[in-house]
């Protein structure tokens, strides 16, 4: 089959674009990226005949249906991302976010591909006070990132019906670990670097609030898995991560510390604002017969090996 990965070229891309080229069922792989985020060095070592690069915008209808022709499925990973900066660029992340899924569905529609995987989020809880937290729980979005994540889940649940494609959302947690396009304002990543750099590892709030964390290989894994084995993920939403991997930032900032370094120290700025907080549960998750593999602790053994000079890979998920 021919798939393509919009925003491929991004951090989750870097390490699911390999994944689908080395699968056997998967005959062609086309890459659509405007490259303003990502870069084509995020692929190297994946460039052959399988590969077929479409450089444009998910904004420009033209661009998305001109990528799509002859694709059998789509997986739509394009996207503003950094949900805290998104504050400052609403415009913008409704432009690419949820138009630039609506032009993708359209097309899809038109095009009569098979299937969809849309990259949702977990961010789209906002604080919620549960523990357990399902597909079923009201969102409550804080930010335009999720904001825009929860309007393009409503556009993929009409396009479902309007076109009968196969279509999932998978709200994926906090992604972490090293990949070639990996980046570092995310938690985790950025406390590994920043011990590594012997600074301290500073945690807005009390540290209280929780997250649920996915290692990058095992999203993309999740995400190479829907589309490939559609009728094993036959909701129209998915929350994507593991129940034991919910953590407060604190616990984060811990292990970091534990795996690192002893003496790093760890400073909170009360006067900051810790942003969403959401314990989520990922029992639905099980039934497509997908499972994650890493855990937080070696996802930062990992990425520190990675960074660090002349260090061989030493952890195994």
């Amino acid at each position: 089959m021919r798939i393509l990965v919009t925003g491929g070229c991004g951090y989750i891309g870097s390490a699911l674009v390999p994944l689908l080229l080395d699968d056997e069922r998967v005959d062609d792989v086309v890459v659509l990226d405007s490259l303003t985020a990502g870069s084509p060095a995020n692929l190297r070592g994946c460039i052959d005949e399988t590969l077929h690069f479409r450089r444009g915008d998910v904004r420009e209808y033209g661009d998305v249906e001109s990528a799509m022709r002859g694709v059998d499925r789509v997986i739509h990973l394009a996207a503003i991302t950094g949900a805290a900066s998104t504050h400052d660029r609403r415009d913008e992340t409704f432009a690419i976010n949820r138009d630039g899924t609506e032009n993708v569905l359209t097309a899809a529609g038109k095009l009569d591909v098979d299937s969809v995987v849309f990259a949702s989020s977990c961010n789209n809880y906002g604080r919620a006070a549960s523990t357990n937290i399902d597909e079923e729980t009201e969102q409550d979005p804080l930010n335009p990132y999720a904001e825009s994540k929860v309007e393009s889940e409503r556009l993929l649940a009409e396009a479902i019906e309007d076109y009968g494609i196969d279509g999932t959302a998978l709200r994926m947690s906090t992604n972490y670990g090293w990949a070639p396009g990996v980046r570092f304002n995310l938690v985790v990543n950025h406390f590994v670097f920043r011990g590594l750099t012997d600074r301290p590892l500073t945690v807005y709030g009390d540290g209280n609030n929780w997250r649920p964390f996915i290692h990058v290989e095992d999203a993309a894994r999740a995400y190479a898995h829907a589309a490939l084995e559609p009728e094993s993920w036959p909701q129209v939403v998915y929350n994507v991560g593991s129940n034991d991997e919910n953590y407060r930032i604190a616990d984060i900032a811990d292990i970091v510390r534990d795996e690192l370094d002893d003496d790093l120290e760890i400073t909170y700025l009360e006067d900051k604002h810790p942003g969403p907080s959401y314990h989520v549960n990922f029992d639905r998750l099980a039934e497509t017969g997908f499972e994650p593999e890493w855990t937080v602790r070696q996802g930062v053994r990992e990425l520190a090996d990675r960074l660090q000079r002349n260090q061989p890979r030493m952890i195994d998920a």
